[in-house]
């Protein structure tokens, strides 16, 4: 039997084991993202994407990235990876700079307050994550389940396309 024939409602659509797992999953995350995303914003006035980019440069150190290298990690377009930088720079978390082997090319890099709001938000990061994601889950079962987070990271990233 197909998987098709077993949904021929809209109810047993909605009760599906299947579909409820994925929702159950993606609200956890939704709301994991709101919380955690809202205290970044409070307590160190920047918004979890600028933290995840402001990670990524930290993870990437000098010379930088490319705004393509930062768009692909974060799976945005090249224009809005621009207008999120644009704003980074703004503030002061970030510069540009010539590419050493591209004339054409900037790089984006952290700035000595980057560094700093890294480093602040990192460790307000921290704390709830181990409040918010950690602690609700049983501690024999979280290290296979970040091994199956993972997993389900790399099968999804792998299933993208690249950004031209």
């Amino acid at each position: 039997m197909s998987e098709q024939a077993e949904i021929g409602t809209a109810k047993e659509a909605a009760g599906h084991e299947l579909v409820l797992a994925f929702g159950r999953l993606q609200g956890a995350a939704n709301r994991l993202e709101y919380i955690l995303g809202r205290a970044l914003e409070e307590e160190c006035g920047i918004s979890h994407l600028m933290f995840e980019v402001l990670l990524i440069l930290g993870r990437a150190g000098a010379p930088g990235l490319s705004m393509r290298a930062i768009a692909q990690e974060q799976v945005l377009t090249t224009g809005g990876a621009t207008r999120l930088v644009d704003r980074m720079a703004a503030a002061g978390l970030v510069s540009r700079a010539d590419s050493p082997d591209d004339r054409r090319a900037k790089l984006v890099r952290l700035t000595p307050l980057g560094e700093e709001t890294t480093v602040r938000a990192a460790q307000v990061h921290l704390e709830n994550i181990r409040r918010y994601f950690v602690a609700p889950l049983p501690a024999e079962d979280f290290e296979r389940f970040t091994h199956n987070l993972r997993l389900l990271s790399h099968s999804a990233r792998d299933v993208l396309p690249r950004l031209p």
